[in-house]
Parts: C-alpha cells; sequence; structure tokens
C-alpha cells in the first residue's frame, strides 16, 4: 500500500527513511493555533485529524493527474507539542524570541513533557458520486476515508537551569524557530537536556517505533512497506 507522509518536517522524513519505510511526501499547511480553552490532548488530537483532512483535500484535487493509478494509500499525519507539569500548558513553536524566552524560562531546571500524536488514516478512492459509467476509470473519483487510528506517546524532559545568555544564544542559532517548546534535541538544544524518560525519537518528532506499530496495525499488508524491524 502507498504511504504518504503529510509532512514538511526533514526530521520525520529522516526517521521514516533510517527504517527504509517506502513513503512519498505531502506537505500540508494547517493553522496550528491552539485555542486557550483547549486541554492539550484535545489540541493535539485536533491538529493530527486537521492535518489527515488537509491532506485527503489535496490528493482529492490532483486525483485526475495521478501518475501511479493509487486506488488506495494510508496517510501518516504527527503534531508534536510540549507540555509543562502542570498538564494544561501548550508549548508550541515559538512566534518569535520573546515568546521563546517565556517558554525557556518556564521549563528551566524543571521538567516537561513532549508529546507526539501520529494518525495513520487509510483512504480509497469512490467512484459511486457522480458516476455514469460501469468502467471505473470514467467515473468521478474522490478519495474518501475508510479508516484512521491515532496514538499519543509522552516522554519526560528534564532541563538545566538556563541564563540569559544561554538563551540569547540559543536564538541567534536559528535552531528554534520550527520546533516545538523552541528547542531540537537532536541538534545544539542537546546540551540544555539533562535526562529524559521515554522515546528519544518521540521528542525528535516522531515515536518511530509506536508508529511502525501503528501502520501494522491498520493495515493488514504492511509487511509489504514496513521492513522486518
Amino acid at each position: 500500500m502507498k504511504v504518504i507522509l503529510a509532512s514538511g518536517s526533514p526530521r520525520r522524513r529522516e526517521l521514516l527513511e533510517r527504517v527504509q519505510l517506502d513513503f512519498t511526501i505531502l506537505s500540508v499547511d494547517v493553522d496550528e493555533t491552539w485555542h486557550n480553552d483547549e486541554s492539550p490532548t484535545d489540541y493535539i488530537e485536533r491538529m493530527v485529524a486537521t492535518k489527515a483532512n488537509a491532506a485527503i483535500q489535496q490528493l482529492n484535487q490532483t486525483t485526475n493527474s495521478n501518475q501511479d493509478g493509487a486506488t488506495s494509500c494510508m496517510i501518516l499525519t504527527s503534531d508534536t507539542i510540549g507540555v509543562l507539569a502542570d498538564g494544561k500548558t501548550v508549548l508550541v513553536k515559538p512566534t518569535d524570541r520573546e515568546h521563546a524566552y517565556t517558554m525557556w524560562q518556564q521549563m528551566s531546571d524543571t521538567e516537561h513533557e513532549v508529546w507526539t500524536a501520529v494518525q495513520a488514516t487509510l483512504v480509497a478512492l469512490d467512484c459511486t458520486s457522480g458516476s455514469t459509467s460501469d468502467n471505473a476509470s470514467e467515473c468521478d473519483s474522490v478519495f474518501q476515508m475508510i479508516d484512521q487510528q491515532h496514538i499519543l506517546e509522552r516522554t519526560s524532559v528534564t532541563f538545566i537551569a538556563l541564563t540569559q545568555a544561554m538563551m540569547s544564544d540559543y536564538w541567534d542559532s536559528g535552531e528554534p524557530a520550527d520546533k516545538a517548546g523552541g528547542y531540537g534535541i537532536q541538534g545544539l538544544g542537546a546540551a540544555w537536556v539533562s535526562r529524559i524518560n521515554g522515546s528519544y525519537t518521540n521528542v525528535v518528532g516522531l515515536p518511530l517505533a509506536q508508529t511502525l506499530a501503528l501502520i501494522k496495525d491498520i493495515t493488514p499488508d504492511s509487511e509489504k512497506s514496513v521492513n522486518s524491524l
């Protein structure tokens, strides 16, 4: 089955490439604004569902020019956030330096959690609507969702005490801008992490072992697209 990673994140792409998963990329652009009355769980589950719907819409816009002729596929969507120890405050991508400093001060010398939700959505071409012929190639086909499952993985991360100079230097490096909580554990941000409890790849942006298990759970022929790892 064709697998589509609906994400522009190079980190998620690199993680899936490590296990030799055969997939294609479809970047989606959605509003990731956190609503103040949303719990972290509600927010992150809304994000992966919204990204899946956006991916389906994009697929349907290009159905008539479908080059590989795939009649079904699996869409993977993912979203990563940080959550403070209060279990309520969501740490998203920083909008500017001040926003990053505010988050880092809240994480300094304490523990927070990194949450990643992953949704696997199975879609198939539906040729019934608007069809004027028994020939499937002549009907008006659209991709419809036939099944979906999602997981939510949490990893505890402890930061060292941060100084103003450390925060200033890190922001100036350019690394924090596109990362939940404003840091990358796989990059310079690793120097701030004293310990983690849980999946390392989850903090990077995709819990790899759990994602592969999700793929196997949702499709009966997963062995065709996921190697024995």
